[in-house]
Parts: structure tokens; C-alpha cells; sequence
């Protein structure tokens, strides 16, 4: 059982030609790429609850949104996205299919919503075949074809030579990203006041990844009711931007 993926225990698990000045400028390049809002895997479709949650009055303000936006990363990503995703980089490195199916199965477990499931799964999909015309198809046969996005992710982290620690900090950037576009469209929130909700929450997610890669197996669960009771309501909700 793992006791915790720190840097330096999947540090060597990094491909051998992003040691150099060269390697490490195309990985921090990769990174952006990966999360970039202009990836085209369809992340931008799904607001993961948010849009119930602006419909229901949760959140309402800036203020709010980064409670709630403070509350998903501690109580979800630190505790479910974030750790599996060092997991999974690591079993990609050691080609270990067995660990790779099994935490692939265990974050869809997790997925709480009919909602949460497709996006997963979709967008996994999605960046699957996105690397397949790249030519940086995922290989391994015993992984299932709808493997999820945070599976799918680790992979493409690790053949372009990111490093776990700014994979995860990728990750977790992308979600705040995606999680603020929303709020523009639907709550709405200025751009103005969105980048003053990037300088609350950055911190909080150096934070979150610190964490998560100091969690044991047994540590590992999301614990967000709220979340999946908004997202649950959103599949029936009336009026929407965001896919259910």
C-alpha cells in the first residue's frame, strides 16, 4: 500500500531526455499544451455541478464561488484526482496494467452522477484520440477504451516529460480554469474579479498538491455531498449552458 507518492519517490520515474535544458522546455511546453483551454476534448462543455449550484443560490458572488471552489479542492481533488493521478504516473512509468486498470476503476467508482460518469469518460475518450493523431497513443492493452480523462492525462504527462509534481499542478490548474469560464457564462462573473479568484485559490493548490502526495491509499475519497447532489439536480435542471 502506498504511504504517500512524494516528489522524489516518482522524481526518477521522469523519461531520461527531459534532464537536459532542451527536454525540460518542451515538457513545461507539453504542460501548457495539456492544459490549455484550448485543448479540443470538450472540457469547456461541463460546469461539474457549478451551474446547479448558481441555480439553486450556493454560490452567487465571488465570494461564494471561492468558498465553493476552496471546499471541491480540498475535500476532491486533494483526496481523489490529484493523488490517483501521481498513482497512475507512476504505473505508467513501471508499465504496470494491473495498477493502471485498478485506479482507472476506482475513480469511476467514485464519480457520484450519471453526469460526472460521461465526463470522465468522455473526455478520456477524447484525449485518447487526440494523442492517437498526435501518434502518442496510450499502450496498454489491458487498459479499457472508455479509460477516464485523469488516466488519460497521466499518460500524456508522462510521454511528454512533465514532471508528477507540475502534472498535478497542471491538472489542478485546468480545473480552476474551466471552473472559472463557467462562472463567466453563467453566474456572471467579470474577468476582473475571475483573476482575483486565481490569486485567492493558487496558493491553495500548491496546497493540495502537497497533500495529495502525502496521502496513503487508505486516505484516499472525495467527500462532497453538495457537489453531487448540484450535479445530480443539473441532469434534470431546465435551463442550462453545460452539459449533463
Amino acid at each position: 500500500m502506498h504511504r504517500g507518492i512524494t516528489t522524489t519517490s516518482i522524481g526518477t520515474l521522469m523519461p531520461t531526455e527531459s534532464g537536459s535544458g532542451q527536454g525540460d522546455d518542451l515538457a513545461l511546453l507539453g504542460l501548457l499544451q495539456l492544459v490549455s483551454p484550448a485543448l479540443p476534448i470538450g472540457a469547456f462543455a461541463f460546469s461539474q455541478g457549478l451551474e446547479s449550484a448558481f441555480e439553486l443560490g450556493w454560490v452567487s458572488d465571488e465570494a461564494s464561488l471561492g468558498d465553493w471552489l476552496e471546499g471541491v479542492l480540498a475535500d476532491g481533488l486533494t483526496r481523489c484526482e490529484l493523488p490517483v493521478l501521481a498513482r497512475l504516473y507512476a504505473a505508467w512509468a513501471e508499465g504496470d496494467e494491473p495498477a493502471l486498470v485498478a485506479w482507472d476503476r476506482w475513480l469511476a467508482a467514485n464519480r457520484e452522477t450519471a453526469e460526472l460518469v460521461a465526463e470522465d469518460s468522455r473526455l478520456g475518450a477524447s484525449l485518447a484520440r487526440l494523442l492517437g493523431s498526435l501518434g502518442l497513443a496510450p499502450d496498454a492493452p489491458e487498459l479499457p477504451a472508455e479509460a477516464g480523462h485523469v488516466t488519460v492525462f497521466a499518460w500524456a504527462a508522462r510521454v511528454r516529460g512533465i514532471a508528477p509534481r507540475q502534472a498535478l499542478l497542471g491538472f489542478a490548474w485546468a480545473w480552476l480554469e474551466n471552473q472559472l469560464a463557467v462562472a463567466c457564462k453563467a453566474l456572471p462573473l467579470g474577468h476582473t474579479a475571475a483573476q482575483q479568484l486565481v490569486e485567492r485559490v493558487r496558493p491553495a493548490l500548491v496546497h493540495a498538491v502537497d497533500e495529495a502526495l502525502s496521502l496513503g491509499d487508505d486516505e484516499l475519497g472525495p467527500a462532497l455531498p453538495g457537489l453531487a447532489l448540484a450535479s445530480a439536480l443539473h441532469e434534470t435542471q431546465y435551463s442550462r449552458l453545460f452539459r449533463s
